[in-house]
C-alpha cells in the first residue's frame, strides 16, 4: 500500500511539473513558475496538492457549465468566427450603406410619384 500511494504521488507531480513548466506565465498565481517548481519538487505531495489548488489560473473556457433545467436548457451554440480579412468587411459594410441609401433614395421617389399622381 505504501508503495501504491508513492507511485501515486510520483504520477501526480509529474503532471504538476509539466502542467507548471508548459504554463503562459501569466496563467500562474502566487509565485513564479520557478518557485513551483522547487516546491513541487522538494515537497512533492504537498506541492503537487498546493499547485493545483491555488497556483494555477484555470481559464474561464474551461469552466464546466452549470446544469439548468428550466427554459434555458438548451445547449449554447457556438458562434461562427468570421473569417474575412478586415478589408472585406469594410467593403462589405461600404456595400450595404450604399444599398440601404439607394433603396432609402427609391422610396423617397415613389413617395413623390404617388404625390404627383393623387394632385
Amino acid at each position: 500500500m505504501p508503495m501504491l500511494f508513492s507511485f501515486v504521488v510520483l504520477i501526480a507531480m509529474v503532471f504538476a511539473l509539466v502542467d507548471i513548466i508548459t504554463r503562459d506565465t501569466w496563467l500562474v498565481k502566487h509565485l513564479p513558475k520557478f518557485a513551483w517548481v522547487l516546491l513541487v519538487i522538494f515537497i512533492p505531495f504537498v506541492g503537487t496538492i498546493l499547485w493545483f489548488a491555488i497556483g494555477r489560473e484555470y481559464p474561464a473556457s474551461v469552466s464546466r457549465p452549470r446544469m439548468s433545467w428550466g427554459a434555458d436548457a438548451a445547449p449554447a451554440r457556438p458562434v461562427p468566427s468570421d473569417t474575412r480579412s478586415t478589408e472585406q468587411q469594410l467593403a462589405d459594410l461600404e456595400r450595404e450603406v450604399e444599398y440601404e441609401r439607394m433603396r432609402a433614395e427609391l422610396e423617397a421617389l415613389k413617395r413623390q410619384d404617388r404625390s404627383e399622381l393623387s394632385e
